[in-house]
């Protein structure tokens, strides 16, 4: 049986309380307060162990993970039927829920396993459909290709869905049936040691090759496709029509927000937009989350509400608030289908559709239970999304948001106050909730910012709460009205005033992105304090009593963490280019290669990237000049270069790079200096050395990921033989 909350002064006036020390009954008191709101912590314990599984460095066995979560929900479940203490009662069922995840995230990494392809990206011949066109990268625009024939493989080996950028080509359709030629591999390892696994979300969206195209892209006769698959190319050919109907309608420069907005479609966000979004701390109003789905399925339901009320017949005759709410669930589901149903529009669809759920239900719609049963709906879902950055983000900011909501002193409504009086009282409660929620929100997600971009915007609170009231009344509402009636031929006032609010956007974003300092690049702290900094916000967040604030040092983990000293020298997977550290800035060895990876890396180390020429370079080689940091040499063509060529490297260097494979005889002049091939890339991936008194210390980015089913060839000895500093 569960302790129950008792009021202090009741309690306080039995025997056994009135001699106990006045500390141990407050400690008592608040446990046991806290014990009805275990709950809460369900989906935190939920999500660490699906976390735990996704970071461990041996596959774990199915039968295994169902064993342990069996014995120990077992083991929950006597305690409680046994009347153990309600504390041990507590912590086993919260040791069960984590257990559960880890199993559930084992069960979803076999459901979605999907081949994947392996060695060398090559050239080879792909017959495929487009599923969609996807968010640029590095190297232009993307899509995704449902693959029907691949060159060389056999069909048990093609992969299900593969990533290609295009280059200069045009943008094909969804459900369009193309060929092309394109250099195909294997999803990107990590470009660093202990850096996020993008081959891991690739993994668990069945994305099992990546490259970029060749040549023309043509068009093919393929026979149809499944039924599933048609509908997905139906609905995103038809948000594909949709964006280029906002950036017609809207122009270049607004129409790409616009459209990145409403279709999640970012083909036209130029560079420099990107940027100024980034530096000013805005960049988040360009990907489709919580604030969006908040502002759509909010602005339905006071439109609806309004509506009812504003006919007396209907509003005698039916629930005003729960036809609102079914609006606006129905809205929001809606627009989740538009935006094509990325991670952070599928999590906030759904915490949304548990607060109109609840409206439904008379139920409080915004409570930390609500926000708790639609983070555990997300990881039952896909608890993959444990690992992610994007859902770290907003359930650590909606947790607070929920919590400070529950907090804020509720206002007193007076009967006969004169507009004069309630119109400054108005403004002055509305601009302390927004710069409270900023706030708030703000300081939740910058252990996340930090530890995973490593970008500070130094000025994110102010332009947030300049761009707050656009984005809220101005840009989203008129955005989906216009979105609505553009079929009818009716969108454009709608979409001019939307425009007009994201060029006001964009100028303050400006405005902010170019003020003194705008950017600080902070260092990764070691993997475990960014658990340490969660668990403290949700201490602050759960926890209800005066032990919430020994979260407040533990949430500030990361930013007061100590940094170890970066490394000397980074190299890339495959060898093709290096960057080494001088001072504080990371000196890149080649520029025009590998530079995505290269920026993360110097970033991630809490380095600015530079371009000085420290070395000089040819057509294949990069030596050491005489101000080099690390007298490193690079050779990074595919050919190992002849003994000659390798013996004059190693006389300059004390670091030879050669992207080809081993030479067959090292030289002897290479006997002292550290030479690293092709070969060593292949099976370690991304290296980071350090330099000792006694030699090299070199930090692989393989063996940190473990023998899993996306990290690729690995063994369990290699897995367990690295450590990162």
């Amino acid at each position: 049986m569960l302790i129950q909350s008792a009021s202090p002064d009741r309690q306080a006036s039995t025997p056994e309380a009135a001699g106990a020390p006045a500390a141990r009954w407050a400690l008592t008191a608040e446990l046991a307060n806290n014990l009805d709101r275990r709950f809460l912590w369900a989906p935190v314990a939920f999500g660490l162990g699906a976390a735990a599984y996704l970071e461990v460095r041996v596959e774990p066995a199915l039968w295994g993970l169902t064993l342990l979560a069996g014995v120990i929900g077992l083991a929950a479940w006597g305690a409680r039927r046994w009347n153990a203490p309600p504390l041990l009662v507590v912590l086993l069922g919260l040791i069960a829920f984590g257990a559960a995840g880890a199993w559930a995230a084992k069960v979803r990494s076999e459901r979605v396993a999907a081949p994947v392809m392996d060695g060398e990206r090559i050239v080879r011949r792909v017959d495929g459909f487009v599923v969609d066109v996807v968010s640029p990268g590095a190297g232009g625009q993307r899509l995704l290709i449902a693959p029907v024939r691949v060159s060389g493989l056999s069909p048990e080996d093609t992969p299900r869905r593969i990533r290609v950028t295009i280059g200069e080509n045009p943008v094909r359709k969804p459900g369009q049936a193309i060929g092309l030629r394109a250099m195909l591999g294997p999803p990107p390892p990590p470009a660093a040691p202990g850096a996020y696994d993008f081959a891991r979300d690739a993994w668990f969206d069945s994305i099992g090759g990546v490259g970029f195209a060749i040549g023309d892209i043509g068009e093919v006769t393929l026979d149809q496709p499944p039924l599933r698959l048609r509908l997905v190319m139906a609905v995103n050919a038809f948000r594909w029509d949709l964006a280029q109907r906002l950036l017609a309608r809207m122009g270049p420069t607004s129409g790409g927000i616009g459209a990145a907005m409403v279709t999640g479609h970012e083909a036209w966000i130029s560079e420099t937009q990107t940027e100024a979004m980034r530096a000013s701390g805005l960049a988040h109003i360009l990907s489709i989350s919580g604030l969006h789905m908040a502002i759509v399925g909010g602005f339905v339901f006071v439109v609806v509400r309004m509506g009812v009320a504003a006919w007396p017949w209907l509003a005698l005759r039916a629930p005003g608030k729960k036809i609102a709410a079914s609006a606006g669930l129905v809205s929001v589901l809606g627009y989740l289908i538009v935006s094509g149903a990325p991670p952070p529009a599928e999590r906030a669809a759904i915490t949304a559709s548990v607060a109109f759920l609840a409206i439904l239900f008379d139920r409080r719609a915004i409570t930390l239970h609500g926000l708790a049963l639609a983070a555990l709906s997300i990881l039952l879902l896909k608890p993959e999304t444990a690992g992610e950055p994007g859902f770290q983000m907003s359930f650590a900011a909606t947790a607070a948001l929920v919590a400070l909501a529950e907090s804020w002193p509720k206002p007193v409504r007076e009967l006969s106050t004169p507009w004069w009086i309630q119109g400054p009282q108005a403004i002055a409660t509305w601009l302390a909730v927004s710069i409270a929620a900023s706030l708030v929100a703000g300081l939740a997600t910058a252990p996340f910012a930090m530890q995973h971009f490593n970008r500070v915007a130094v000025w994110g609170l102010p332009a947030n709460l300049a761009v707050s009231p656009l984005s809220s009344f101005v840009i989203m509402p008129f955005l989906a009205i216009g979105t609505v009636l553009e079929p009818f031929g009716l969108s454009a006032p709608f979409l001019a005033v939307a425009g007009w609010g994201i060029d006001v956007m964009l100028n303050v974003a400006g405005l902010f992105s170019e003020a003194h300092g705008a950017q600080h690049i902070v260092a990764s702290a070691p993997p475990q304090v960014l658990l340490v900094a969660f668990l403290g916000l949700m201490v602050l967040c759960l926890w209800r009593g005066r032990l919430r604030w020994i979260g407040a040092p533990l949430a500030l983990a990361v930013a007061l963490w100590p940094r170890p000293t970066p490394p000397d020298a980074w190299i890339a997977a495959d060898g093709a280019t290096a960057a080494v550290r001088s001072g504080n800035a990371a000196v890149l060895l080649r520029t025009d290669a590998k530079r995505f990876g290269a920026e993360l890396w110097a970033r991630r180390r809490g380095l600015e990237p530079t371009t000085w020429n420290l070395y000089g370079c040819d057509r294949w080689i990069c030596a050491p000049g005489l101000g080099a940091p690390v007298r490193l040499s690079l050779a990074w063509s595919r050919r190992t270069p002849d003994a000659e060529t390798l013996s004059g490297l190693c006389v300059l260097s004390d670091v030879v790079v050669v992207r080809g494979p081993a030479p067959a005889r090292t030289p002897p002049l290479c006997a002292d200096t550290v030479l690293l091939t092709g070969d060593d890339f292949a099976r370690y991936g991304a290296a980071e050395l350090y330099r000792r008194s006694d030699g090299w210390r070199i930090v692989w980015a393989q063996p940190l990921r473990g023998v899993r089913p996306w990290s690729g060839l690995l063994t369990v000895r290699d897995a367990r033989g690295a450590r990162e500093p």
